[in-house]
Order: C-alpha cells, then structure tokens, then sequence
C-alpha cells in the first residue's frame, strides 16, 4: 500500500475507535492496539510531511504555540439566553410563546444546561475549519487548534451528514478530568483551579495545545445549523447529531426530553434539581426550548435572546463542611476581606475549599469558632459564602475567630471607620496588593483597555519596585519594558501600542479608570457629564458634587479627599502629560434634553439596543436611569421578558410602562 493511502486509511479508522472509545462507549480494540496504531500513524506522517492534515488523530495531542486567536464573525448572532429562577415566570413564558407563535400546545425540548464554554464549530466539505467562541455574540476568537484537542469531537463528518454544518455546544471539564488536572497542578506546585466553568474557559485561551490536549476538555453538542440539510425540530437535530458522531446529553439517562407542557418541564427541572448532584458534569440549570424549527423561527429574536428558548436556574446547593482557618485578602482599594478555609466539598459539581464571610460583622454575627462544622453554599452559583453553624457539632474548647487588627501583606493596623462594613488598610501608597489592585483596575477592558499588559506582568512590575501608579507605564518606555526579563520584542510592541491607544479613551472611563472609591463606571459618566473638565471636578465644592445625581455625602466625601491628596494631584498630571483624555468630548449629534428631569428603570431586553445602548440613550437625552422600580421612579422603560415582580411593583406605584417604541417615538429614533 502507497504511504498516501496507509496514511488515509490509519486516521480513518483512528477516528472510528477514537468514535467508539469516547463516544458510545463502546471500543473494539485494546488501548495498546490504539497505541501502536498511532504510533505507525505519526511515524508514516513524519516521512511524508507533504501529506500534512490539522485534523489528523495525531494532532489531538496538540502541538506548537499560537501566540494569537484569530477573530471571526459568527454567520449568525450567538446570543445569550433570558434567565428564570421560578416556576410562575416559566408559565409566563410559556404562555407567551404559546400566544406568540399561535399555537395552543407547543412541544418543547428541554435538557440539562452544563456549565462550561460555549462554542461554535464550523465544518466545510465535511472538515472541521473553525471553532469560535461566544465573544460578544457578533464576533468569536477562533480556537480550533485547542477544540481539536477534544477527544470526543469528529474532526470529519461522515457521508451521511451534511458537507457544510455549524455545530455549537458547550466546552466543559467533566469531575474526573478536572480533579485529575488539579491533582497534576498540586504535583507541580500549582495553585489547583477554583471552578470547572473558568479552568475550561481559560483552558481554551491558551497559546499551547499541547498542555491544552494533557487538560482533558469534553463537550456536548446542543445545536445544529445546516442550509444542505433543514432540520426540522430541535430533538431530530440532536439526534441526527449523535448518529454523525457528535457527544448530546442522552435521552436514555433523562439528560434531554422532550415534553407537552408546563407542568411537564416542572417534572423535568424538579428531577434534576434533586440529582444533579449525581451527574459527572457541572449543571447550573437547564435549557427549555420549542421543538418544532418552523414555531422558532416564527417567535423570532428579541436583540439579546431568542423568544423561543429559556434558561432554568436551580436554586444554590449547600453542603456542610470544617471550618479550618481564616485568611484575609487586600482589594485595591484597601478593604479587607476575610476568606475561610475548609475541608474540601463538592458544591455545584466544584470542589470547595474557600468561602467568603464578608466582613467583621457577618463573622460575629455567625459566631464562628476554628473547627465549627459549617453550611456552605454559592450564591449565583458562582461564589461560596459561609451561610449557618452546625452549633450541636462545635468541639468542645474551639477558638473564636477573631477578626485581624494588622494587614495581612504590610502589617499596618487596620481601621474602620463609623457606618463603613468594612476594615482597610490605609497603607494605600505603599501596600503591594493595593497598588497591584489599582493598575490591574486602571488598564482593565471597561477602563482603559490596555489589553497588552497583563495581570503577570504587572504583578511583576510592582514586585521590581518599577510601577507603583498609573503613570510609571507610561514612562517606562520602549527601553524600561525591553528589561522586564522573558519580555521579547513583540511583547514590548504589544504594550507600547496598548498604551498609546489609550490616550484616546474618552474622560469618562479616565475617571472610572482612576479607581476612586465609590466611583464606577455610572458614577464616572455623572460625573463626566456635571464636571466637563479634570480640573473643574477637582476644584468642585462639597455642595457640588453632591448636586449631581447618584452622588450622595459619602461618595462625595470619597471624591473630594481623593483630589485634594497632592500624591493624587502629581499622578493626574503626569497623566495628562502623556496625553490621556481629561476633557469630555462634545456630546454626539442627536443628542437632547426631551428626557430632562425623568427617571427610568430598564428591565428585559430589546430590538433596537442593548441594555447598556438602551441606558445610554436615556442618559443622553437628558433622562436618569435608577436600577430598582420606586415611587421617584417615572417609567419602567420595558423590553422583553420583564419579571412578574419588577411588573407587580411598578403597577402598584402607579409607574408608567414604556414600550421600546414608545421610547423611540419620544427620542426621534424611529428610523
């Protein structure tokens, strides 16, 4: 046999067993037969690397290092879902789509929604070209290198399925894998990874797949989307998905079903909200959608959503656990944070070992004592927190915890000032994680976005003793970052060109960047808005600030005493010298004051704007946004899939409903 057909022929039936193995669990030949298959495979590739394929068996290992993500746009939106927590919003959005799509009983699809990444794959000519990341639902990261890493994934179609498909899912870490690379990591010497949900996450970013292949990512598939072959129900498509080689959560295990009603959906979601817990994969919910393609299409999309899916949140899991210690963690503006340290605990298919406690009061108000058997559970299913005692389990002779009077990174005493929750250091020039804090904070995305400056690499920076503020990046300078040891060439461009895009971020976000306590980014643009220039909000008079909106006696007081500190004074204009914005820019055209003096609530979503966009035309047309419905509120601006509360207590305050197009209407935005 010719080495081109050998070639063909060993990874055509390397991805048969790789099929089997991983996905019907159902192998016919031992792991050494694998083994040497693969190893006559990379042997035959190495002598003819003319017959090079990126979808080869050979490459699931990964190799090489890719130092960027190529960034695509989705054919179509890869939009986010509307969340519901209650069985009351469920029937409403039943309901709903029912009336919408005019149709009395729609069939429904509804299966476990797992807590990963997730991931659009696109083949063509039956061939796995690209893998695109959620991103901004516009635009993705092409991570194809690392999801062909992915063991249960086909790299080729078979004939049976159609040449060109888009196949999303979602990218996770099944239990077993994810301890079994924190086991690796506590070997090396490792910090292991907190959560299953980001480790895949950053999993996927990484620039080598080599160590991407040793980590073990999973997926399933949940969507199928094909011009050469329509799918006509969600179910069949999941199917046809399984038969073409694809890992879907299976019907045999109640993973996925089909159901006929509401009622039908509750017994789905009341089963898994009790045995989830038994799955070997995270789920923090499940997705219910209608079946039937033609009533999808017909439902359509809001901006944000499709109107014929949801996603159902389980309520937070708890588990019970040893307290062990207390540690405390400096946030950038100094405040002080206690963490506990337990005995490890499965919660929300992670392994718990830190729980927030908040501050000194909520440990007081726990009477925690080193060893006391506490409950623990995620709020959001994302953060732990520390929420009851076991008292019948306390030992006999525990200590008390005692909150920490010194700074746990520099030793200063800390304190606590009347009405604050919290402790601070007030060491703020000179406590490492309070600088490190504030420069991760000024060049994050929302602030001033120099995004070829790193967390690592700042970390590093303070430890030097070369950056202590803001400005110190700007001075370094092409010759101070060639110094940074392992800072090569194209990494100190990427900086530079980082920090010279900068200079053109608008005031607001200058402001924001800052990192003044109290101050975010709603506050910045209030504030950007009252006081057009740095230098006229420095000046601004206690009375003045407190004139803007949003801006009460404490964040007044906050803004006041951070300008008038000379330290702070000398750091603005060295920032202005390197010719960052401290001026607003002048208002955008179609812009007005028809808005002035109202306030609006913003819930749901919408056609014609995001939430954010929706926001921001309020703002410019003179209008206030408040984030809760009361009696000072004039409107509930309302999109899509507003909840039955928001909607029970603007009505019985008498608060007026605004539809998007009636906003629209009153803006002049109806083109």
């Amino acid at each position: 046999m010719a080495p081109h057909e050998r070639i063909t022929a060993l990874r055509r039936e390397l991805h048969e067993h790789n099929r089997r193995y991983y996905v019907t669990d159902s192998p016919s030949i031992s792991d050494a037969e694998f083994d040497r298959l693969l190893r006559e495979l990379q042997d035959l590739e190495a002598l003819h690397p003319e017959y090079f394929d990126a979808n080869s068996p050979t490459q699931r290992v990964g190799g090489g290092i890719i130092k960027h993500f190529e960034q695509v746009a989705h054919r179509r939106p890869m939009l986010s879902l509307a969340n519901t927590y209650s069985f009351d919003e469920l029937d409403e959005f039943v309901r709903r789509a029912e009336e919408l799509a005019s149709v009395p009983n729609l069939e429904w699809s509804a299966e476990l929604k797992f807590d990963g990444v997730a991931i659009s794959l696109w083949y063509e000519n039956g061939e796995l070209i690209r893998a695109l990341t959620r991103g901004d639902g516009e635009v993705g990261d092409d991570v194809v290198v690392n999801v062909r890493t992915i063991r249960e994934l086909p790299l080729y179609l078979p004939d049976e399925a159609p040449r060109d498909l888009e196949v999303r899912g979602e990218i996770v870490f099944l239990h077993d894998d994810f301890e079994r690379m924190n086991a690796r990591r506590r070997e090396q010497g490792l910090e292991p990874f907190a959560n299953p949900r980001n480790a895949a996450s950053g999993t996927l970013k990484m620039q080598d797949s080599a160590e991407v292949g040793l980590r073990r990512l999973s997926m399933f598939a949940y969507a199928a989307f094909s011009a050469d072959q329509p799918l006509e129900t969600h179910s069949g498509a999941l199917d046809a998905l399984a038969r073409w080689g694809f890992p879907v959560p299976p019907r045999a295990q109640r993973w996925a079903q089909k159901c006929t009603s509401s009622d039908e959906l509750k017994d789905f979601l009341t089963f898994w909200d009790a045995e989830r817990q038994h799955l070997p994969v995270a789920t923090d919910g499940a997705v219910l959608k209608v079946d039937r393609v033609e009533e999808q299409q017909r439902l359509g999309f809001t901006a944000k959503a499709p109107r014929w899916a949801i996603a159902y949140k389980f309520n937070a899991e708890q588990a019970c656990t040893v307290l062990r210690e207390v540690v405390y963690q400096v946030g950038r503006t100094g405040a002080v944070t206690p963490v506990a340290v337990l005995d490890p605990v499965w919660l929300s298919g992670t392994q718990v070992q830190r729980a927030s406690v908040h501050n000194a009061d909520q440990i007081a108000k726990l009477d925690l004592h080193l060893g006391d058997w506490v409950w623990v559970e995620k709020g959001g299913e994302i953060i732990p927190k520390i929420t009851a005692v076991d008292l019948g389990r306390r030992p006999i002779g525990a200590p008390t915890v005692v909150f920490a009077a010194d700074c746990p990174d520099c030793g200063t005493p800390l304190e606590r000032q009347n009405g604050e929750a919290q402790h601070f250091c007030p060491n703020a020039e000179h406590c490492p994680p309070q600088i490190k804090g504030r420069i991760e904070h000024f060049i994050h995305r929302r602030a001033m976005d120099v995004d070829g400056i790193g967390i690592e690499t700042v970390d590093r920076l303070v430890d030097l003793g070369w950056v202590r503020t803001p400005a110190d990046l700007y001075d370094l300078g092409a010759a101070g970052w060639a110094r940074l040891d392992k800072f090569k060439e194209k990494s100190v461009a990427n900086a530079l060109a980082s920090l010279e895009a900068s200079r053109s971020i608008p005031y607001e976000r200058v402001l924001f960047a800052l990192g003044i306590r109290h101050v975010g980014e709603t506050v910045a643009k209030k504030l950007a808005k009252a006081f057009t220039h740095m230098d006229r909000l420095a000046a601004a008079s206690m009375d003045d600030l407190i004139a803007v909106p949003d801006v009460g006696p404490q964040i007044a007081v906050s803004i006041a005493s951070w300008m008038c500190d000379p330290e702070h004074q000398r750091e603005l204009s060295r920032l202005k010298a390197h010719g960052l914005q401290m001026e607003k820019a002048a208002s955008a055209g179609g812009a007005s004051a028809v808005l002035e003096g109202q306030t609006f609530v913003v819930s749901g979503v919408f056609t014609h704007f995001s939430r954010d966009g929706i926001k921001d035309a309020v703002e410019q047309h003179g209008g206030r946004i408040a984030s809760s419905v009361s009696s000072k509120t004039n409107y509930l601006l309302a999109g899509e899939g507003v909840g039955p509360s928001k909607r029970a207590k603007a009505e019985a305050l008498g608060v007026k409903w605004l539809t998007e197009e009636e906003f629209r209407a009153w803006i002049g935005s109806t083109d």
